[in-house]
């Protein structure tokens, strides 16, 4: 199964407190986008690279050369512009996929220290199961909570925080987008909106350093996670 990977650039990023839209902040040097295209691409399950950014940021996009770059050589597709909500946005970036595309890759570039390796496991057990999205089990007691008050404490257990990438048959997170748009939904991340549809989504284990950038702290934590990376590999 030819496989691509969509990576989300559209956020604006106002809890991280930068100038720079949340995709091109820089870490060690690059931009999370960069960080986030090189580490999907060193997975070699994944054929094809998609960013997909907001239409005034094409041009930011562009500046960047990301073809130049050795390690997305061959493998980088046009930038599509995304939508107002992520929906919209996953919804323009599967219909610039190349028509042999059987599996899509949903990922943040706002996480830009997925390993390589648990690419490689998510992808293929969405190869043999359709839908599977990368998770790790939560640490902390959780709370349901209305109007302030606890109306739940779910069994920690079952309790997983879920990552990117998260991926699925092409047709079936087609068919997933088009039954929330029909009713109106928005998920809060890809894998709900299969849910939807009845169809079982599997847990592969992540890694607890795939963190998502969302507050100006993360990129102090990130920087210090691609150093020690850089220093294993010399």
């Amino acid at each position: 199964m030819s496989v691509a990977a969509l990576v989300l650039a559209g956020g604006r990023g106002e809890r991280l407190g930068h100038s720079l839209p949340k995709a091109f902040v820089p870490v060690a040097g690059l931009p999370l986008l960069v960080h986030a295209l090189e580490a999907l691409a060193a997975a070699p399950a994944i054929d094809w690279l998609l960013p997909v950014v907001s239409e005034d940021q094409l041009g930011r996009l562009n500046a960047l050369a990301l073809d130049a770059r050795p390690r997305l050589a061959g493998r980088l597709a046009r930038a599509v512009p995304g939508g107002a909500e992520r929906q919209d946005s996953m919804r323009a970036g599967l219909a610039a996929l190349p028509q042999d595309v059987e599996l899509v890759a949903v990922h943040d570039a706002a996480r830009p220290l997925v390993r390589p390796a648990a690419v490689m496991r998510v992808v293929e057990v969405a190869r043999r199961e359709g839908a599977a999205i990368l998770a790790i089990p939560a640490c902390d007691t959780i709370k349901r909570v209305r109007r302030g008050r606890v109306v739940e404490t779910p069994p920690r257990v079952e309790c997983w925080a879920a990552q990117t990438p998260q991926v699925f048959r092409v047709e079936l997170l087609r068919e997933a987008l088009e039954k929330a748009l029909a009713e109106g939904r928005t998920a809060t991340d890809d894998a709900q909106l299969v849910e939807w549809l009845g169809v079982d989504v599997h847990i592969v284990r992540g890694d607890a350093d795939n963190l998502k950038i969302t507050h100006a702290a993360d990129l102090a934590v990130a920087e210090r996670l691609l150093a020690m990376r850089a220093a294993e590999r010399v």
